[in-house]
């Protein structure tokens, strides 16, 4: 009965012991901060990894000379987009910032607030390395990584209740926002499930390389695409 009686108690304290501890649990708050354009836009900012970057879109529409950046509206033929040979944004939804063809980064004007520059291709590789890619994969095009999307996107409530959509846990306080983009035609895609951000690193002479986001996919797209296009710009402390 003795015997019985220390079996059972043995396994009590070892339940007991169990059911007693407790799981260390590292949640990182991001650093953030703020910066000014010329126009006097204020924007948040976030430290991740050692890159200070912006955490909104850039907004502004003049150069830092204060010389204005051509304006095709929304509500403009897509053909004056499609064919101009200026520096060029539009806005459809101010919460959202502009979008900028490459003529925008390319111009000796500059557009990024003192300070700061517009991130190259590289400078978007150590971003993704910071938030968890392997560097062998971000060297490659198309869908790279795991759950790095994840991590850059802002929250966003799915559409749905069913909607499987990856919908942003924004771990890394980059607030990555679906702004969608211009096509090159100068249609606007204006689908709130897309976000694509401009390098300042060319591919050829009428090519730049560029990022993109799905909500529908937990990983970054990397290509280079026709420097025409409209895509939202974010920019890395100097």
């Amino acid at each position: 009965m003795k015997k019985t009686l220390i079996i059972i108690t043995s396994m009590l304290l070892l339940f007991g012991l169990d059911s007693c501890t407790k799981t260390e649990v590292t949640t990182t708050t991001p650093e953030y901060g703020t910066m000014t354009d010329i126009q006097g836009n204020k924007y948040k900012t976030v430290k991740i990894g050692d890159q200070w970057w912006m955490a909104e879109n850039l907004k502004v529409t003049v150069f830092n000379d204060k010389s204005p950046i051509t304006n095709i509206s929304e509500n403009a033929l897509d053909s004056i987009w499609e064919n101009t040979k200026n520096a060029a944004y539009c806005i459809y939804d101010t919460t959202l910032g502009a979008l900028y063809n490459w003529r925008v980064i390319n111009n000796i004007k500059n557009i990024a607030p003192k300070g700061w520059h517009i991130p190259s291709d590289e400078e978007w590789k150590t971003l993704e390395k910071s938030v968890g890619m392997q560097a062998s994969e971000t060297n490659k095009t198309a869908w790279r990584g795991t759950l790095e999307a994840d991590k850059l996107l802002a929250k966003y409530q799915a559409p749905t209740e069913n909607a499987d959509y990856a919908f942003g846990t924004n771990e890394s306080g980059f607030e990555g926002l679906l702004a969608g983009c211009r096509l090159f035609s100068g249609k606007i895609n204006k689908q709130k499930n897309t976000a694509f951000w401009w390098t300042a690193s060319p591919f050829n002479e009428t090519e730049a390389w560029y990022r993109y986001i799905d909500a529908q996919q937990k990983k970054i797209f990397r290509q280079h695409t026709y420097t025409s296009y409209g895509f939202s710009i974010r920019c890395v402390k100097d």
